[in-house]
């Protein structure tokens, strides 16, 4: 693909790559994705003309071209989600670089997503979500093991962390402290507020775990059985093994106890931009879809609000 890409385009590929990296945070894993995801576009862009692609001839796409790719991609048995996460990506990073180069990009802007169903995990109730914390631990083989699947969960209902922000922490909040601060996506910051349940959890495992834990700012909190940093492969096997147990349905997952802490804390009567806060979602958008309310429920919380402005 590298020689059907003019000098200048591949090193405004990097540009932009680099531009995501320093002013947005983006993590490495979101990085290879979007350039995956615009490779595929100019390839594409390059193989459809039979010519070499420069940044002349990418700014001359046309809306014709954008509907030949989004059939090519879908043709190729792309879903209409991951179809649309491409086309955002590609339109990510031709905003860019019209800005850079100068160029009208009406024509791939324009281009109409895909439509797809959002699915979102189902929340777990309130009894089921204490249940599966319990069974966690409950069908660990080992005490310490037991306390650490507990923790981890308990982070997840209690506290509305991602699995890999619960991952994160290190020996430097061995003792748990009352709020957190947490680097989620994008490499954004948010304060967390830690409930007693999740610092007892914590302290539990801390007093049975065999390796150093306390004082190790630069090692993980949670371990594996070797004394690594502790798999999410690990959580989520034990999560099979507890819903399998308490007759839950394959939707409760780990992400499924972050889901259920903001659906859990709305009903509850919290404030949507207040858990928006707590999730680290950049938009409000995404925490009405993600907490999955009805929409009178949406609308109360939104007249409440604005009557208190």
């Amino acid at each position: 693909m590298g020689l059907m890409l003019s000098a200048a385009l591949r090193d405004a590929m990097a540009g932009w790559l680099s531009h995501l990296k320093a002013l947005d945070g983006a993590s490495a894993n979101t990085l290879r994705a979007y350039e995956a995801d615009v490779s595929g576009f100019l390839a594409f862009l390059a193989a459809h003309h039979g010519e070499s692609l420069g940044v002349a001839r990418l700014a001359a796409a046309s809306q014709t071209d954008m509907r030949a790719f989004l059939a090519h991609t879908r043709g190729r048995g792309v879903s209409a989600r991951s179809a649309a996460r491409i086309l955002s990506s590609v339109k990510g990073f031709i905003r860019w670089l019209a800005e850079r180069e100068g160029f009208d990009p009406t024509a791939v802007l324009s281009a109409r997503s895909p439509r797809y169903q959002r699915k979102l995990p189902r929340p777990l109730s309130e009894d089921a979500a204490r249940a599966v914390i319990g069974t966690v631990a409950d069908m660990a083989r080992e005490d310490w093991i037991a306390a650490r699947d507990a923790a981890v969960v308990t982070l997840l209902y209690g506290c509305g962390l991602r699995i890999s922000e619960a991952l994160s922490l290190t020996g430097a909040e061995a003792s748990l402290p009352t709020v957190l601060r947490i680097r989620g996506k994008g490499g954004k910051e948010r304060i967390v507020p830690v409930l007693p349940a999740a610092q007892a959890a914590v302290a539990d495992y801390v007093r049975l775990c065999p390796f150093p834990l306390a004082g190790e700012p630069a090692s993980p909190l949670f371990r594996g059985a070797r004394g690594g940093a502790l798999n999410q492969r690990l959580i989520a096997r034990s999560m099979e093994r507890a819903r399998g147990a308490l007759g839950l349905p394959a939707s409760a997952t780990p992400h499924a106890l972050r889901h259920s802490f903001a659906t859990h804390l709305l009903a509850a009567g919290g404030d949507l931009r207040a858990i928006q806060e707590l999730l680290g979602h950049a938009s409000l958008s995404t925490t009405q879809a993600y907490t999955a309310v009805d929409t009178a429920r949406l609308m109360e919380v939104y007249e409440k609000a604005h009557r208190r402005a």
